[in-house]
């Protein structure tokens, strides 16, 4: 019998050998990964915290009242502050000083108050108080409002007059009294100083009148 000649050419060829994925579901794998997403979370929190802090003007020299702000006479210091209730008692190292003076001494070295740096048309304002009926003023009338001050003599026979002319309300407080005719208004008006030379004349009226406060539009 004759048995059958295999050539090379014949021969059966050995099946390729695949690389094997990997599979997510390795716990490993799982583990390591998660691993690396807490590490960078953790990372990137210290990160932004490391830096929480706020940057606020410090006196360089010892400020005078009645100083001028310039940057020249600050430094920027970066403070961690409890709060932002905190933080803004202070000046803002992002301020702007243009027109800013200081009205009490200012240390080397101290963060400078809001309180102690003040515009200086606020500086030169002087405050009027006046004690006004709740019904001779506009009941919502706040800080801020331009008034015009009338007062209106006690004696019926003389005319009412005009003591100012748009003129802002500083500070206003709640109502005070029960009886609604007798409730009366803490009001702070700011005069300039151009408003100054009236100020006897308008003392002397509204201690024989009662002062009303006409609004300007808003």
């Amino acid at each position: 019998m004759e048995s059958p000649v295999r050539s090379g050419f014949a021969a059966q060829s050995v099946p390729a050998q695949r690389s094997r994925r990997a599979r997510w579901k390795d716990g490993r794998l799982l583990l390591g990964v998660l691993l690396v997403a807490v590490t960078a979370l953790a990372g990137a929190k210290v990160l932004s915290s490391a830096d929480d802090t706020t940057s606020i003007w410090a006196a360089e020299r010892d400020l005078p009242a009645g100083t001028r702000l310039t940057a020249d006479d600050l430094t920027t210091v970066r403070v961690r502050f409890t709060g932002t209730d905190e933080a803004n008692q202070y000046v803002a190292a992002d301020a702007d000083l243009k027109g800013l003076i200081v009205v009490r001494a200012v240390k080397a070295g101290e963060f400078v108050p809001r309180q102690a740096a003040v515009n200086q048309a606020d500086n030169d304002r002087t405050e009027l108080p006046l004690s006004v009926a709740s019904g001779r003023l506009p009941a919502d009338t706040a800080a801020g409002d331009q008034v015009d001050i009338w007062v209106v003599p006690k004696d019926p026979e003389q005319p009412a007059r005009k003591l100012y002319d748009t003129v802002r309300v500083v500070q206003i407080d709640a109502v005070k009294g029960v009886a609604g005719g007798s409730s009366r208004r803490q009001v702070l008006i700011g005069l300039e100083p151009a408003d100054l030379p009236k100020l006897p004349a308008a003392l002397a009226a509204t201690g024989t009148g009662e002062p009303v406060l006409v609004r300007r539009g808003r």
